[in-house]
């Protein structure tokens, strides 16, 4: 019979229960905290594709498509957009266009960073998520009114409200907002 197979009755073979309980994790710097642990556990599902930028003082920071033919880079640079230098951003240096059209700025598969001063930003986000919808808003009154308006051939109105309404009829003067 082969050595290796034959049963040792000299070695002490305790519950395999004693075993797993000496050993134990060594409480070290190698090993992290539960707290950490479950820190990890959250950032590893969150799928976020793209570095948050620390900020730039003065400035509005987004990443752009270069592939997006709805809203082409060009159109945002017209609007006063710029991109974001790789030296700008402590950090950021691995992200570093090394070839291409945007050779030296920051970027990360097909999006670059674009910076666009805060004043521009805030005129931008004035028009488009204060003014424009007020205006909507205005000619949705003006469709109300114009039903409210309308009569039968017996004179009765063909529309009735309601409770209140939409309550168009109010003049109440809202804030001006700051966006951030």
């Amino acid at each position: 019979m082969d050595d290796r197979i034959k049963k040792n009755t000299r070695v002490d073979r305790s519950s395999r229960s004693q075993e797993d309980a000496s050993r134990a994790a060594p409480e070290d710097a190698t090993f992290v905290s539960s707290e950490e642990r479950r820190r990890m556990f959250r950032s590893e599902w969150l799928q976020e594709a793209l570095p948050t930028p620390p900020e730039i003082p003065g400035y509005h920071l987004c990443w752009l498509s270069t592939t997006n033919q709805y809203d082409p880079i060009h159109k945002r640079m017209r609007m006063g957009y710029e991109p974001v230098k790789a030296d700008e951003l402590p950090g950021f240096e691995h992200l570093k266009v090394k070839a291409g059209e945007n050779v030296g700025f920051v970027a990360c598969n097909e999006m670059v960073l674009y910076k666009l001063p805060m004043a521009i930003y805030q005129d931008l986000m004035m028009e488009l998520h204060y003014h424009a919808p007020r205006e909507e808003q205005e000619k949705i009154k003006v469709q109300q009114e114009q039903l409210l308006a309308q009569r039968d051939s017996n004179g009765r109105s063909l529309v009735s409200i309601e409770g209140e309404g939409m309550g168009f009829g109010t003049n109440e003067r809202h804030s001006v907002p700051v966006f951030e």
